[in-house]
């Protein structure tokens, strides 16, 4: 029965990492599913032997988790910021990021696979575009100013996440060769 258990517990986790790092690639927390998993794989799994997950492992990987968030809101925000933004754009970038990224994965692209992937990061990507600059026109700013400002935001969601996607990678490969060695 342990074998059987244990079977079922590494599928689950695989299927984890690979759902974790589809929705990192999507702007949502797909690293912290991952983090998450592995720790209660870590819990509940083999505490010996080849498919032993180890505490230090998962804590190497929530430092990852936490280094991609920081990184992609900083790139978030700096971005929005160094065009000569406000506070408000840099708010609202996040938040219409969220709501692209959303939007995008909901209508996605007809590629099989990759497509609602990528028009969640595309969505994401035009959502910053759009709330910063709504949020700097709102203020009086000029058009020109305030699409500087949006391209500004576009530019630095899909660095950040980009950012966040390679924190997701390392976590994945982690996790992966852990099982492994």
């Amino acid at each position: 029965m342990d074998t059987i258990f244990a079977i079922f517990a590494v599928a689950m986790l695989i299927s984890a990492v690979i759902t974790g790092w589809m929705l990192t690639l999507m702007g949502l927390p797909g690293n912290w599913l991952m983090v998450s998993c592995a720790a209660l794989f870590a819990l509940l799994g083999p505490h010996t032997g080849v498919l032993h997950i180890g505490w230090t492992a998962v804590l190497t990987i929530t430092a990852l988790a936490v280094v991609g968030e920081i990184a992609e809101l900083a790139t978030s925000v700096w971005s929005a910021r160094r065009a000569g933004g406000s506070r408000r754009a840099a708010v609202f970038a996040l938040l219409g990021s969220i709501a692209g990224a959303v939007a995008g994965a909901v209508v996605g692209l007809p590629i099989p696979i990759i497509g609602p992937p990528v028009a969640a990061l595309l969505g994401g990507a035009l959502g910053s575009l759009a709330g910063a600059a709504a949020a700097e026109h709102s203020l009086g700013e000029e058009p020109g100013q305030s699409f500087r400002v949006g391209h500004a935001a576009f530019w630095g969601r899909i660095l950040g996440t980009g950012a966040k996607t390679v924190a997701g990678t390392a976590i994945a490969a982690i996790l992966l060769v852990g099982l492994i060695i």
